[in-house]
Formats: C-alpha cells, structure tokens, sequence
C-alpha cells in the first residue's frame, strides 16, 4: 500500500482534513508499475486506489496501474463470482420502474439472504436467464419476484431454470409471477420452481399471466406498444410455458383472487404443478378464488381454496384476430 504523510503538505496532526494547503497544485509522479492484489476479495475496502475531492491533480512519470483484472474477466465463466448475498435495496413503493435486481443473459447466478423494498419488481427475471436461484429473500413493498416480462422483443432467449426457495413477500402488489406480454413474439420459459413461500397480506399471490390485462388482477405495469391494429386479447402470447411449480405457498392475500393461472390459447401451458397452497383472504368481496385458463396443472397435497376447477380451467373464449385489410 502506498501512503502518504499528509503532515508533510502542511495538515496538522489531529486537526480537521482540509486543513492541508489546497491552493497548492498537488502532482503524483509513478515512475514504478503498481498492482492490485490479484483476488479483489482481499481488497477489504472494495477500493483499491482511491483519488477524490481535488482539483487541478497531476498524475505523470510513465509508470503503469495495473488493476489485475483477470480474476474479475473470468467472472462470466466461474460459478463463485456470481452469488450475490446480503443485499439491501430500498426505494419509496410509489418509486416508477425500480426494481431491486433486473437478471438477463446471466447463468448460474444465486441471489441470497436479501431484501428488497421498491417500487417494482424486488427481482425481475429477463431472457436468457439460466440456473437462477433465489433463496431467503425479503420482498416488500414492491411488485414481487417476476419472470418477465417476455415476449416484448424479437429473438429473446429461453429463461429455463428458476429456482425460487423460502422468500417471504409482505404487503407486496404481487408474489411469484411469470408474466408475458399479450401478442407476443415466440419465446420458451421452462423449469421455473416457486418453493417455501410465505405471503402477508399480499396481492395476487401466484400468478402466470400471458396477457397481463385481466380484470381480475390488480397490475400496475405499462405495457409496450403492440405490434397489430388489434386488441391484445384478440392475439394470444407465442411464448411456450413448461415445467413450472408452486409449492408449499401459505399466508394471506390482499385481493380475493389468490391463484391466478393465465395462460395463452395460442400456446398453453405444459407441466404446471400446484401443491399444499393455503392462502386465506377475508375481505368483503367473499372467500378466495383461483382463475384458470388453457392449463390443466397436477396436483400435489391440499388445496386452499380450490384451485382449477373443471369450470376453471376450460380455455378462454377469446375471439380469433380478424384478417387485416391492405388499408389497415
């Protein structure tokens, strides 16, 4: 480490910092190469040269810094540079478009022992997302821990493996979602897992939405400019959901609709499991409910309340897209 007598430049020990003669012009001459320690763990500050609050500083005399970069490159190609832990992000609830940690084009990837306070999504989960897992964390106020949205763009990569374990939501606008932008371009999300949840006094619990429009749900998302003079309804989601899980969800909802699986008539969901939900509501809209549609999930332990029933799950009744004219 490289220090300097600041007693030297004229400060005077014990005395406030800008007691030093800052009218002087202040010149670093580094005639030698200077090299970070080559793991940035070790560097206990997080700094490892820090120069600030001075004008008119001259560095000169050839020499080199050299950061050792090479430990931080390698990140993308090693699993032990991608956990992050002990996070605390905080932001107003009625902040705009502040999630906590926005994920994409990222692998084997763990978020853990967090929390999150926001105006939006406490993680947010873009494409090519692989091998996440989420465990232990904090979400709230906030819009919950969301895949998506997808489908917005052209070419987006498949999202596949989600693992999202033992988080606990409180007094958010939404728990666990995949969210899909209706009319959307094709896309895969498959092998996403929602496990060990709690939820406290929380909207719309557990959510798969492919339109992100439905009455029954509370949103708060704007959505993108879609790509036909149609409805949205009118042109199902391409994107193709599989493999997905929720079990072990308890607590209690804010919004009578407490299961809410949404899926698109243009791409049903495949492999849906739903076990041991136990999420009460006592508002004066009446007892909990679940909504279905174009999905037909398995089932594993009890259900509270009832989640897809025959009714339920029959496909939605949207109306096909009309053909649209050279005038259009």
């Amino acid at each position: 480490m490289l220090t300097f007598d600041i007693t030297k430049y004229g400060a005077n020990a014990n005395a406030d910092i800008s007691e030093a003669r800052e009218k002087d012009l202040l010149k670093l001459q580094i005639q030698a190469t200077l090299k970070a320690l080559s793991d940035p763990s070790q560097i206990k500050t997080g700094e490892w040269l820090t120069i600030n609050k001075l004008d008119f500083f001259t560095i000169f005399g050839g020499g080199i810094l050299d950061g050792q970069g090479k430990a931080v490159w390698e990140c993308r190609e090693s699993k032990k540079c991608t956990k992050l832990s002990n996070f605390n992000v905080s932001a107003p609830a009625s902040s705009p478009n502040t999630n906590g940690i926005h994920i994409s084009r990222s692998s084997s990837v763990n978020v853990t022992d967090s929390n999150f306070a926001t105006g939006d999504d406490c993680i947010s989960i873009g494409d090519e997302t692989e091998q996440l897992y989420i465990t232990k964390v904090t979400c709230g106020p906030g819009h919950g821990i969301s895949v998506g949205s997808l489908g917005g763009n052209l070419d987006e990569k498949p999202v596949i493996g989600v693992f999202v374990k033992n988080c606990f939501f409180i007094s958010t606008d939404n728990g666990v979602r995949i969210k899909i932008w209706p009319a959307s371009h094709p896309g895969v999300v498959s092998d996403i897992h929602f496990e060990d949840i709690i939820v406290q006094n929380v909207s719309n619990p557990v959510i798969i939405d492919q339109s992100q429009a439905h009455p029954d749900l509370l949103f708060t998302d704007i959505g993108p400019p879609f790509r036909s003079v149609h409805s949205p309804v009118e042109l199902p989601s391409q994107v193709k959901i599989s493999k997905v899980t929720f079990l072990n969800i308890k607590g209690t909802s804010r919004t009578q609709s407490v299961v809410s699986l949404l899926c698109s008539k243009g791409s049903p969901c495949e492999g849906v499991e739903v076990g041991d939900i136990d999420i009460s509501y006592s508002g004066k809209e009446g007892p909990a409910k679940s909504s279905c549609e174009n999905i037909k999930p398995n089932f594993k332990g009890k259900q509270s309340p009832a989640v897809c029933s025959a009714f339920a799950f029959s496909p939605a009744s949207a109306p096909a897209a009309p053909t649209p004219s050279l005038s259009s």
